[in-house]
């Protein structure tokens, strides 16, 4: 199949909510889930979170680039997947690849090791989502 057969049949409302679900993951995962850790863990405070980018241009940022990483996953998918083939390549994809490279993150840049495991469970959480709306949404 020819990667422009692939691009039409691609669900772009699946691809849409899909990233918005990974704004609902993140508000509740670095809100009361693990935000006070999270902010501990890489020494943030209330008032150094206030300094560079604002909270609406991050998060415009943010949703582009989230876009665009769903549309991926729909690429990956395919047009033939289903929920599970959705969430399987959903978790391949945050495991293997953004697991891989943010524990190199960690590793190099000399981060806690409980870090990666927040950063990572919430990509491996928020892509098994992503795919599996993706795969069962045609």
């Amino acid at each position: 199949m020819k990667v422009a057969e692939i691009i039409s049949e691609i669900n772009f409302w699946a691809v849409v909510v899909a990233a918005l679900s990974s704004f609902v993951i993140g508000s509740l995962w670095y809100g009361p889930l693990f935000g006070k850790t999270w902010m501990k863990l890489n020494g943030f405070t209330d008032e150094n979170l206030k300094e560079g980018l604002s909270i609406p241009a991050i998060m415009g940022i943010n949703y582009a680039a989230t876009v665009l990483a769903a549309f991926a996953l729909a690429l990956f998918t395919g047009p033939e997947s289903d929920l599970f083939l959705g969430a399987w390549t959903g978790f391949m994809v945050a495991f293997f690849w953004i697991g891989t490279s943010r524990l190199n993150d960690v590793l190099f840049e000399r981060q806690p090791f409980r870090l990666f495991a927040l950063n990572a469970g919430y990509y491996l959480v928020v892509y098994v989502i992503m795919g599996a709306i993706i795969g069962s949404w045609h």
